[in-house]
């Protein structure tokens, strides 16, 4: 079972998504990759100030839009919530749930503890460990 959050994304609008956490997607940044959908209910589809970018993954060249620190993130659990942090937003047009970076990962302060059995814990909690979401869809 893969490690899922529930983040609550901040632009002008407010969204709650289900994210995976992607330890093999590596960035420079703290980075959200976001559906066509999720970019639509911020704000942020059609990609108006977006920088149109390829990206190198595992299943070859992704033609996406890049938005530079254009977003305020946070993980919500059921009863604790990070700090929200700054974060690039990367639009996929073939994305189907939203992705989050190591970097990301790092700043939001999420601890794995199990990637195959989905567990995983804030960095500052010591002795809980929390299941991972369900997948939204």
């Amino acid at each position: 079972m893969p490690v899922r959050l529930k983040l609550r994304i901040r632009l002008d609008k407010e969204v709650d998504v289900i994210a995976l956490l992607n330890s093999g997607y590596e960035a420079p940044t703290p980075q959200l990759l976001i559906p066509v959908d999720v970019a639509r209910a911020l704000g942020l589809w059609p990609p108006e100030e977006a920088v149109e970018v390829t990206l190198d993954t595992a299943g070859g060249p992704l033609r996406a839009w890049y938005c530079k620190r254009r977003a305020k993130v946070k993980v919500i659990a059921e009863d604790a919530e990070s700090k929200e942090v700054d974060a690039d937003m990367i639009i996929s047009p073939i994305a189907d749930e939203a992705l989050i970076s190591d970097v990301l990962a790092d700043e939001l302060e999420i601890a794995v503890e199990s990637f195959g059995r989905g567990l995983w814990r804030f960095r500052w909690e010591r002795d809980k460990l929390r299941k991972s979401e369900v997948r939204m869809g």
